[in-house]
């Protein structure tokens, strides 16, 4: 018979009522942060798929206007007629002069266009109003229509919104989702979506993004570029041409 001894084994010690509680709501800390976790992996997978969907729907939207535009365009031409495009609906502005000798009026209507700086960008929604502050300020600035690649160009290269008053870069689609969310604009593609068809959250969607900081165009200027876009100059409105503007800007 092996001798008795005084030392307690492990299944006598008993467990500390403390310790047991704490283990247990580390238990149900992890359940917690476990069914969580999948909830939102559930809920981000049927956001990707939300998100696909609309993608693929204003690629179709965008092809279709673009096939539209070229049949107008023949059947014009075969009837012997002449094509007028639509009127643009937005403009991007690119301010090309400093703040050296402005006038009150115009360095306040550049203020309210939020275009501080020199080579600052932003998109304007066309009005009558917009269209008459353009004209005021424009020895200043150089605008016309942007296309949907040039939107599409800008947003993922140079696309910053404003959070809490902060300068952040769009790295994902949750930063957009958070300050946009409540107007249906979930992702980049919506954003852009919103600002090139001049959709019903414009002025929201144009608030949340920070003005565009361009760099100078590649291969520079024109010679006198304090003349009218028409006279051989920079500024005033360009059209069309705005688009080739801002690959060199981009």
């Amino acid at each position: 018979m092996a001798p008795s001894t005084t030392v307690p084994t492990v299944s006598d010690i008993e467990v500390p009522e403390t310790l047991l509680k704490k283990r247990k709501q580390n238990e149900k800390a992890r359940e917690e942060r476990l069914a969580a976790a999948t909830a939102a992996r559930k809920a981000s997978k049927a956001k990707r798929k939300v998100i696909f969907k609309r993608a693929e729907s204003y690629v179709k939207e965008y092809l279709s206007k673009e096939r539209e535009e070229i049949r107008l365009k023949r059947a014009a031409r075969t009837s012997g007629d002449f094509y007028v495009p639509a009127e643009a609906k937005v403009y991007f502005v690119v301010r090309i002069r400093g703040i050296n000798e402005i006038a009150p009026k115009p360095r306040k209507i550049l203020q309210l266009l939020r275009l501080l700086q020199i080579n600052n960008g932003v998109f304007v929604k066309v009005t009558k109003a917009t269209q008459q502050m353009l004209r005021l300020v424009e020895p200043y600035i150089t605008y016309g229509e942007p296309n949907i690649k040039s939107v599409r160009e800008l947003l993922y290269k140079r696309g910053y919104g404003k959070v809490n008053k902060q300068r952040i870069p769009l790295t994902n689609n949750a930063i957009i989702e958070e300050s946009l969310g409540k107007y249906d604009i979930l992702s980049i593609e919506d954003l852009v979506h919103e600002i090139a068809t001049a959709g019903p959250n414009f002025k929201q969607a144009s608030n949340f993004l920070w003005p565009f900081k361009l760099s100078n165009p590649n291969g520079g200027w024109r010679t006198r570029k304090f003349k009218h876009f028409v006279q051989g100059g920079d500024f005033g409105d360009r059209e069309a041409n705005i688009n080739k503007l801002i690959r060199q800007m981009n």
